[in-house]
């Protein structure tokens, strides 16, 4: 048993997500970054798809009630047992009585916490994951409160003091990778190379559902005469299903790329969908951190795909 002493600015219990209920509007959710979240349970002994806290900016303070093996994972926000600061990417031993905490973020958004065992709530739809504009999932389907008091299920025996080699620590990268859009022919060609050569800057409003971005030129649209349904201005559409990592720009003026908690569709065209294997990397974005765009082809996204499964790979060679 864990508890709250203090939540952070968000904390929330995640695991790697309920997949296979989007056309019925409930989203993935589950850890941004599910590398991180792998590698963290992997370094604590249990299965990668265990139940850990994704914590955002600020990290939490937890009292711990029983011996537990634990792992910090993802941004840099440096964890402290009891005070005294412990590495990261790496598993160490905590005490009954002892208390997490952290220190201030140095790099990254989203610090991933694994115990040994894994944060025991009920399944919903096949994941512990907190869904919170949903209330589904996690904690009483909400982030998690001082006070909060939470079951750690039995763990297996874990390495302590494994730690994850520095060159497989995935860091955000400056750059987004993208396909084309169901409807990037809604705008100009200028339109999209500009787009691709602006440089954007994270907006504070940034959150599991979407991450918006500022500072680039407003898009031209081709002309039209609105279908039915569509409203007059040009960004809008007749409601379509939207991917994960879809990019759509409001009004011709700030992307957003929806994310793991994002709906299903609506009525914004889609410039260009980030590729799954730079998904990750977007939940580790900080606000006003600059961002470009770059277009890929099919090919270059499976690729992406390829070397994203190669370095899982390494990483669970490594904590093997």
């Amino acid at each position: 048993m864990i508890e709250i002493v203090k939540p952070g600015l968000s904390t929330t219990v995640q695991d790697l997500g309920r997949p296979g209920y989007y056309h019925l509007g409930i989203p993935l959710s589950g850890a941004m970054d599910r590398e991180a979240l792998i590698a963290a349970n992997l370094l604590v002994g249990n299965d990668e798809g265990a139940a850990g806290l994704e914590a955002v900016f600020l990290g939490p303070e937890i009292r711990f009630t029983a011996d537990t093996t634990v792992a910090v994972t993802g941004a840099e926000m440096p964890p402290r047992l009891d005070g005294v600061e412990q590495p990261g990417w790496t598993a160490f031993p905590v005490r009954a009585g002892q208390v997490l905490s952290f220190g201030f973020l140095k790099a990254g958004a989203r610090a991933y916490i694994a115990l040994s065992g894994g944060i025991d709530v009920p399944v919903v739809l096949g994941s512990r994951a907190t869904y919170a504009l949903g209330a589904l999932g996690g904690h009483e389907g909400r982030a998690l409160k001082a006070g909060d008091r939470l079951a750690v299920a039995p763990g297996r025996p874990a390495g302590e003091g494994r730690s994850l080699p520095a060159a497989l620590r995935r860091k955000a990268a400056p750059v987004l990778r993208m396909l084309p859009g169901l409807y990037d022919h809604r705008v100009t060609e200028g339109a999209t190379e500009r787009f691709l050569n602006d440089t954007w800057k994270v907006a504070p409003e940034a959150d599991r559902i979407g991450y918006r971005f500022r500072g680039g030129h407003p898009l031209d649209f081709v002309p039209r005469e609105p279908p039915f349904g569509a409203g007059s201005d040009p960004s809008n559409i007749v409601d379509s299903c939207y991917p994960y990592g879809s990019i759509q720009v409001p009004g011709g003026t700030e992307p957003i790329v929806l994310h793991r908690d994002a709906v299903s569709g609506g009525g914004y065209f889609m410039i260009g969908t980030v590729i799954a294997a730079d998904m990750d990397l977007i939940g580790q974005l900080q606000p006003h951190q600059p961002v470009h765009f770059a277009r890929t082809d099919m090919a270059g996204a499976l690729a992406a795909r390829a070397e994203n499964a190669g370095r899982l790979a390494r990483i669970r060679d490594a904590l093997a």
